[in-house]
């Protein structure tokens, strides 16, 4: 096969979970800013005409946009790889890439916009490569302003705010602590292998919070294992020479071992009350727009909500797409025999994760032409 062109960017956090997924397939390809001539006139009409990244173009001229998708494509490819088959592990994968897209995203944004004082040109050189002279008029092109507008107007959008500064930054080093004690143990998350939840986590753990400056040396600091798994993810061969059990395959007898059930009971402290609210919000916008015609096109946001994490009151913006992606887990779920569920109900139990099993949408989310839409 051709290498297939990426259209990205080495800080963006999305593309992370992409570009780590080819690496790991040994799929050929090329990556290419998405600031160019070529992705807007002739890519960017093919993803729908959303501009976001990662979008990647095959030799023939068609085009997946979206990490998600991306992923999805190639699994179908090569046998579902990276995707296990027994039950809890299964559901475990999935609820990670949940987590790893929407999860995890205030920590990202906080230590990006609210650390830079020090970092130089980091940032400013960064954004300019991704809005330079290519860029058509009406996006901003100065680097500085662009920061500027999202600290302004979208850090608030994600809860990001200086009553929630302290808890982002305390809920993040625990996080740091309980993934760096199960990476301690595992290379992977699931074993010797990584499954999709991996690639899932690669989104926030790489692009932000494993590569911009300020988590960086926290992460290098307090969570070298975790640091670890990062390198390790950017790399084509397992570099699990560190470990005793160097087997590339998924742990024994469907096992949950302790350590990534504290990291998932630590998770749902913040994802389950921002997911419940979330709920509740775009199935509130959902019955105030019952005829709304299928095939538009998902809004990124419908509105707020407000939720309490850890005695701190939270405002964010409720996004349909983290339910687009919980429906894979919880289709995945009703997929399997009485037995199965049981077993894998038991462990969300024990995880504080059972909830979303029943966080469900009025209305279904589909793909049409590179675009999540309303069905």
């Amino acid at each position: 096969m051709a290498p297939i062109t990426l259209y990205g960017s080495p800080f963006s956090l999305f593309t992370g979970r992409a570009r780590s997924y080819l690496i790991k397939a040994k799929i050929d390809y090329r990556e290419e800013p998405h600031a160019s001539s070529h992705f807007y006139k002739t890519v960017l009409p093919k993803a729908g005409g959303r501009r976001g990244i990662p979008t990647i173009e095959f030799a023939n001229g068609d085009v997946i946009r979206d990490g998600v998708a991306i992923i999805d494509h190639f699994e179908k490819l090569n046998g579902h790889k990276f995707s296990p088959s027994s039950p809890k592990q299964k559901i475990v994968s999935r609820l990670l890439d949940v987590i790893g897209a929407e999860g995890l995203l205030r920590p990202c944004m906080h230590y990006r916009f609210n650390h830079d004082v020090d970092e130089g040109d980091f940032l400013p050189f960064h954004f300019g490569t991704i809005y330079n002279e290519n860029t058509p008029r009406g996006i901003v092109s100065d680097a500085k302003e662009r920061m500027a507008g999202i600290r302004e107007f979208v850090l608030p959008a994600w809860g990001v705010t200086p009553d929630t500064h302290d808890l982002i930054e305390t809920f993040h080093l625990e996080t740091l602590r309980v993934l760096n004690e199960h990476f301690a143990e595992y290379p992977y998350f699931l074993g010797g292998k990584p499954c999709i939840g991996d690639f899932g986590m690669m989104a926030p753990l790489y692009g932000h919070l494993g590569r911009d400056p300020k988590p960086l040396s926290l992460m290098t600091r307090h969570a070298v294992r975790l640091f670890r798994w990062v390198e390790r993810m950017n790399r084509p061969e397992p570099d699990i020479g560190e470990f005793k059990n160097r087997q590339e395959s998924y742990m024994e007898g469907d096992l949950i071992p302790s350590t990534l059930k504290s990291v998932l009971k630590h998770l749902a402290k913040d994802f389950i009350p921002e997911s419940r609210a979330a709920c509740g919000q775009i199935n509130l916008w959902l019955d105030e727009n019952k005829h709304l015609p299928s095939g538009t096109e998902v809004q990124r946001s419908v509105g707020s909500c407000d939720f309490e994490v850890l005695g701190t009151m939270i405002k964010a913006e409720a996004q349909p797409f983290r339910f687009y992606l919980l429906k894979r887990m919880q289709d995945e779920f009703e997929a399997l025999e009485s037995e199965d569920q049981k077993l894998v109900k038991s462990m969300l139990e024990d995880t504080g994760m059972t909830e979303l099993l029943d966080m469900k949408l009025s209305r279904s989310i589909g793909r049409d032409n590179n675009l999540e839409v309303w069905v």
